[in-house]
């Protein structure tokens, strides 16, 4: 049996160039090393909300249960409606209250949408083709047989696979699993993902900052965006820039981490400790990625956890983090398939300046006018402007082909709300 490919062996491709990693070749790279954690939790219903299921969900019983109306109605045989003489009507069919009785032949059972339908019927007639004098009831002519009849199984079948194993359960998901009578579902533990951030300058909210120091704001947004993942998140404060704090929490967190995530201490001239420090731990690539914002960034393995270093900029932390890491945590939670992020097409209402040859995330409101999608930017684009993050609602995707942006032009966005 041939090994599996390590890190470092992949990374000596004739066509691997770490000074200028494109993005969908950095995303393959990264999930060829993906395997899912192993570990189930069986939770009431309502708690596995945002957890990935970990088998799949069986139907205990046909949906739905029986034959029923998808109308309001009259229920007969269409033998006797296609006769075209009135029909005399012998009772009524509820939902959660069945006619009882026989139907016999010219007759028909009033029916409410949900109701059984008798087994003597197989058609059932929408009210607003009908005129009922008293309990004799005229038929529009045009009808068909079998119409507005759902038979049992229909939607599903006793036996069947309801949804599948690696499905995020969302509210649709709580309702389905609810409506077959099954209060208690088996999980995918959470991920655990141990953050930190390294940095002399960087202090925790609430202390004092003396001068040149500012207040650590990526810690915030990771927790954000883990949480919403459905990770389970630890976070271990502020690593100041000493080999030997560093290797301790490096060493600690992938004691207890699946995945381990810092920010800062990846970019050129800082990172010389730190990359010898990550590559005597375990097997750790560094990489300048051809996209802005978001440069420098890290991945490998220390001891059994994941590794991603991101870049220390506030925006560059967010804009790595949805590119790369999401789908990198939800593959790992087992999540099958992944959920897509499309790219809609929008039109730029201002020029933008680009190069060729790196792929750009803009930051842009979206919105709608005359009927048309058009997007604009949120304003100064720069790695450390957060509230740029906080204002847009998409991503401007600009591939490493394109140039400048015209005003007028078609470009692709990337929806923000909904990706994590």
């Amino acid at each position: 049996m041939t090994a599996p490919l390590t890190i470092t062996q992949a990374s000596c491709a004739d066509d691997y160039d770490p000074n200028s990693m494109p993005v969908a070749k950095a995303r393959a790279f990264i999930h060829q090393f993906l395997t899912p954690i192993s570990g189930i939790a069986r939770v009431p219903v309502r708690d596995a909300l945002g957890r990935v299921l970990a088998e799949d969900i069986v139907s205990p019983v046909n949906v739905p249960a029986h034959r029923n109306s998808a109308m309001d109605g009259w229920t007969m045989r269409f033998a006797d409606l296609a006769a075209g003489t009135p029909l005399t009507e012998v009772g009524a069919s509820f939902a959660g209250k069945p006619y009882t009785g026989a139907v016999g032949p010219a007759q028909c059972v009033r029916i409410f949408t949900g109701g059984v339908v008798p087994v003597e019927c197989d058609t059932v007639v929408m009210q607003e083709r009908a005129q009922a004098e008293g309990k004799s009831i005229t038929f529009t002519s045009g009808q068909k047989k079998g119409q507005n009849v759902r038979e049992a199984g229909e939607d599903l079948k006793a036996g069947a696979a309801a949804l599948a194993k690696g499905r995020i359960v969302k509210p649709a998901e709580l309702g389905l699993i609810a409506s077959l009578g099954i209060g208690e579902v088996a999980v995918a533990r959470k991920l655990r993902v141990v953050f930190f951030s390294t940095g002399d300058e960087l202090k925790s909210v609430g202390s004092t900052l003396a001068e040149g120091e500012i207040y650590d704001s990526n810690r915030y947004t990771l927790h954000g965006m883990l949480t919403r993942l459905g990770c389970e998140v630890i976070d271990m404060g502020v690593v100041v820039d000493d080999p030997a704090l560093l290797e301790r929490a490096f060493r600690d967190a992938a004691a207890i981490g699946d995945v381990v995530i810092t920010s800062g201490g990846v970019s050129v001239g800082e990172a010389d400790f730190v990359k010898q420090l990550l590559q005597q731990l375990g097997e750790v690539v560094f990489w300048k990625i051809a996209m802005k914002p978001g440069r420098p960034l890290a991945y490998g393995k220390i001891g059994g956890a994941h590794f991603f270093g991101l870049p220390g900029n506030p925006v560059s932390v967010m804009v790595t983090f949805y590119q790369f890491v999401r789908d990198a945590l939800l593959t790992l939670q087992g999540v099958t398939p992944l959920p897509v992020q499309p790219l809609l097409k929008a039109v730029c209402t201002s020029p933008i300046k680009k190069a060729p040859g790196r792929t750009e995330f803009q930051r842009g409101v979206l919105y709608a006018e005359d009927g048309v999608w058009k997007v604009r930017v949120t304003g100064e684009q720069g790695s450390g402007i957060l509230k740029s993050m906080s204002d847009a609602n998409c991503f401007i995707m600009l591939h490493d082909h394109v140039g400048n942006v015209d005003a007028g032009a078609t470009v692709d966005v990337q929806i923000l709300e909904g990706v994590v």
